[in-house]
């Protein structure tokens, strides 16, 4: 069974929150937001709840410190000890002031690449695939709610098109829900 799609575009984010509010105060679940820019304090509103990326981007930046320490404790302690302006080459502790810059920069380099890959993966947006926009001018200067029939199966479309039609609305349209695999 296809599912359906009411997309309801505003003109305004302040219009935009009001009428999100007024909607799920209502008791129907609205889906996804559509913006030109990230509208603040619509996420509690509409029910996104906080992500663990932060978690994700510690464990990328660990990571990377970890193979920076290990790196030069290998290549600068065991393979090749030199002596470089007095320094002593038998103990990583004693050499390891010399080394913190390199390892704040692997530390970075390693979250930073690592969350934008996440990013990429997570939000279905790596090169080549099909964009998941309902209109092209939300990328301009429109605002689009997507509710789903299936989240809110105790309204029919009519009653849904009628509390829609409460707020002050630009456009109103129904769709047949397509997933983009």
């Amino acid at each position: 069974m296809a599912d359906r799609v009411i997309y309801a575009t505003y003109d305004d984010d302040a219009v935009l929150k009001n009428a999100a509010k007024k909607i799920v105060g209502q008791g129907v679940r609205i889906t996804d937001v559509f913006s030109p820019f990230p509208v603040h304090g619509i996420d509690p509103i509409i029910g996104v709840k906080h992500t663990r990326l932060g978690i994700v981007s510690f464990m990328f930046a660990m990571t990377g410190m970890t193979l920076a320490i290990i790196g030069f404790k290998f290549f600068m302690i065991q393979d090749w000890p030199m002596n470089i302006g007095g320094k002593p080459n038998w103990s990583l502790l004693e050499n390891y002031p010399a080394f913190v810059p390199v390892t704040f920069e692997f530390t970075v380099l390693f979250a930073a690449h690592g969350m934008a890959l996440v990013y990429f993966l997570r939000n279905k947006t790596l090169p080549g695939m099909p964009a998941d926009n309902p209109y092209p001018r939300n990328t301009d200067d429109r605002f689009t709610m997507e509710i789903r029939l299936s989240d809110n199966a105790k309204f029919s479309s009519e009653e849904l098109h009628s509390i829609i039609k409460g707020t002050d609305i630009i456009e109103i349209e129904e769709k047949d829900y397509v997933v983009i695999k």
